[in-house]
């Protein structure tokens, strides 16, 4: 039993030896690079000769890209990988990529080590950044790492060969982690530095948009950026720099300030171009009329683009004759062509005045050339205030007839209470200040005055016989003729004190008295009772006597009145 054991062991260790014999010498080749050269081609197959008992074959996709003709003929010559020594055909298979990814990744690891820069092509997008094809290797690029700032198109990046820094690799697992960002910094540090060196102020530079905000652009210099202000892009107004810039726009630039300490950079490109307020002044004189767009309106008035670059100043004031205290808003639009008058223009401080009503007619002085003082209207009421009406002569002017120009004979108050707002009425034009902005209109005026004959004749002095009309605590109203009002205050009620009592007089008594003053204006006259006395008595004094001759002024009165009976 025992020597059966051992002739069964013998035979075991004799076929291993017998299989090692026949195999063992090449199966060490496995998962190691040959350099096969290529004897046929077949539909699916690339035949090639490593050198080994048997031939090897590559599949034919490794050799070109889909739907492109393979790139491979008999004698080319490649190194491959290999995968299987024999397989069920009795053939070594074989792999190109997979040899140039070998090739790749010890390249790659020597690059590592010494921290030097590899070449590769991003070409294709994965969650959280994209693949970069290294030679063969395949590695990741962080979102992050794409470039110094985020990148909104990564498009243009993708299919072109460019530089990375390789952050950190892992053969076993077959990751590959490297950074665009990190070759860019190292490049735009060497490059500041040398730009920031020479740097001046004036230097004009080509640069690229980089980047836009609310107030400019940032632009790359080749390694430092400067602000282009919105302020500084145009000599024109613009609202935002996207309205002039465009991101990866080349511009040419100069440079207004540069501070070595922070090391910013403004820069301009409306510096490069002829400053359009040159010999403005000249160009537009106050007084001419030009025709421009509103470019900007803001509460107080509109901006007006005469030619670009060049902006005037509509103030809110000077946009309307009859439009007042309304937002410019309501009366110009954005864009909108106006025609505008120059009013002042400041080159020192690059303004100008504009006017916009200036090239419209006064409507004030147009309604006084064709309408004198004296001429009739007619109008619709718009408004009633407690001073008076104010009546519509055209869609942009009003005239008001006052109060007290509404009738002959009522108040004011009185002679309100009969109209109404809408209500058509005819006036009389009183009087036009273009200037002030004012008419100036009289409803009473449509007929002649009733107290017109009376006032004429009426003289202070003169003694007029009145009628009591009202009797106030002060004195008592009273009427001459039936159509002049006057007033007899209460100390001109009698001569003696005792008599001063407007209580004594009553409505519809006629009395005498002597005119004090005249106010035609008004219609009004001021008058007195006890002065006709005062008169009436120093008269009778010269005529029949005087209280020297030793008769009592009763005696003198006496006869007086006596006569005065004998003659009536």
């Amino acid at each position: 039993m025992a020597s059966a054991t051992i002739t069964d062991t013998h035979g075991v260790e004799d076929f291993a030896a017998l299989l090692d014999e026949t195999l063992g010498q090449d199966s060490g080749f496995e998962g190691s690079v040959v350099t096969g050269r290529v004897l046929r081609l077949t539909d699916e197959f690339v035949i090639v000769d490593v050198g080994l008992k048997s031939e090897g074959r590559v599949s034919l996709k490794e050799f070109g890209p889909p739907g492109v003709a393979p790139d491979v003929k008999p004698g080319d010559t490649f190194e491959l990988y290999v995968e299987r020594y024999e397989d069920r055909d009795g053939l070594i298979v074989l792999s190109r990529e997979k040899a140039r990814r070998e090739e790749a990744w010890t390249a790659l690891e020597r690059a590592f080590a010494n921290n030097q820069r590899v070449n590769g092509t991003i070409y294709g997008r994965v969650k959280g950044g994209f693949t970069v094809d290294l030679g063969g290797a395949m590695a990741f690029l962080p979102g992050s790492q794409v470039d110094i700032r985020p990148v909104r198109d990564v498009a243009p990046l993708m299919g072109h060969p460019q530089p990375f820094q390789i952050l950190k690799m892992d053969r076993v697992r077959g990751n590959i982690v490297v950074s665009r960002r990190a070759v860019l910094e190292e490049t735009r540090a060497e490059q500041r530095s040398e730009l920031i060196q020479g740097l001046k102020e004036g230097m004009i530079l080509d640069g690229v948009v980089k980047n836009i905000t609310d107030y400019g652009a940032f632009v790359d210099l080749g390694g430092v950026d400067g602000l282009l202000h919105v302020t500084d892009i145009v000599w024109k107004r613009i609202n935002h720099p996207s309205e002039a810039l465009q991101i990866g726009q080349p511009v040419r630039v100069q440079v207004i300030r540069f501070n070595s300490d922070t090391q910013r950079i403004s820069l301009g490109m409306k510096q490069l171009e002829a400053d359009p307020w040159e010999n403005v002044a000249i160009k537009y004189p106050p007084g001419a009329r030009y025709t421009g767009r509103v470019t900007n309106i803001t509460d107080y008035g509109a901006f007006v683009e005469l030619e670009p670059g060049v902006e005037g100043l509509v103030h809110v004031s000077e946009m309307s004759w009859t439009k007042k205290n309304v937002h410019p808003g309501k009366i110009v639009a954005t864009s909108q062509e106006v025609d505008v008058m120059v009013l002042d223009v400041d080159s020192a401080k690059r303004r100008i005045s504009l006017g916009i009503k200036q090239v419209q007619r006064n409507p004030w002085e147009q309604f006084a050339e064709e309408h004198k003082v004296g001429s009739l209207i007619e109008g619709e009421i718009r408004n009633i205030t407690e001073f008076g009406l104010f009546v519509g002569l055209s869609a942009d002017i009003d005239g008001m007839v006052h109060m007290s120009d509404l009738s002959w004979d009522e108040p004011g108050e009185a002679a309100m209470a009969k109209y109404e707002k809408g209500q058509v009425v005819q006036a009389k034009v009183l009087d036009v200040d273009a200037e002030k902005e004012r008419i100036s209109l009289g409803i009473k005026q449509l007929h002649e005055d009733p107290a017109a004959d009376t006032l004429s004749k009426v003289q202070k002095g003169a003694i007029v016989t009145c009628v009591v009309t009202a009797v106030q605590s002060n004195g008592i109203e009273v009427k001459v003729d039936e159509v002049l009002s006057g007033f007899i205050r209460r100390a001109e009620l009698a001569r003696d004190k005792a008599e001063q009592r407007p209580e004594r007089f009553a409505v519809g008594e006629k009395v005498d008295a002597k005119v004090v003053s005249v106010d035609r204006a008004s219609r009004k006259l001021a008058l007195t009772i006890r002065g006709r006395e005062v008169e009436e008595d120093k008269q009778a004094i010269s005529e029949y006597g005087s209280s020297d001759s030793g008769a009592s002024l009763g005696d003198i009165l006496g006869a007086a009145i006596r006569r005065r009976n004998t003659e009536v």
